[in-house]
């Protein structure tokens, strides 16, 4: 397996809410991120797959929901979510396709 498929392993997606366009402010972008990734994965997989010097990562898990599906009662996956800080001067621009 090559180390950009690994890094596309890590990170899975952009997330883009209010919150994250209000951290985008603070020169942050947030991530969805494989579950076992660790920060310094993380922040090897940014630095390589966008071109950018990264300055913090911080990671928080959002437990998954208990729903009804078709009166079933099911549980949507535990999400982590990756909030890197990059160095003054870079940018990622994750309103536009990767």
């Amino acid at each position: 397996m090559s180390a950009k498929a690994q890094h596309y392993d890590v990170i899975r997606k952009p997330v883009i809410t209010e919150k994250a366009t209000m951290a985008s402010e603070a020169n942050a972008v947030v991530f969805e991120v494989a579950i076992d990734s660790s920060k310094p994965q993380i922040k090897e997989a940014v630095e390589a797959l966008f071109g950018v010097k990264v300055k913090a990562v911080n990671t928080t898990i959002t437990k998954g929901k208990v729903k009804r599906f078709r009166g079933q009662l099911g549980k949507r996956k535990d999400v982590k979510k990756a909030y890197v800080t990059l160095e003054e001067g870079n940018t990622i621009d994750v309103t536009t396709g990767l």
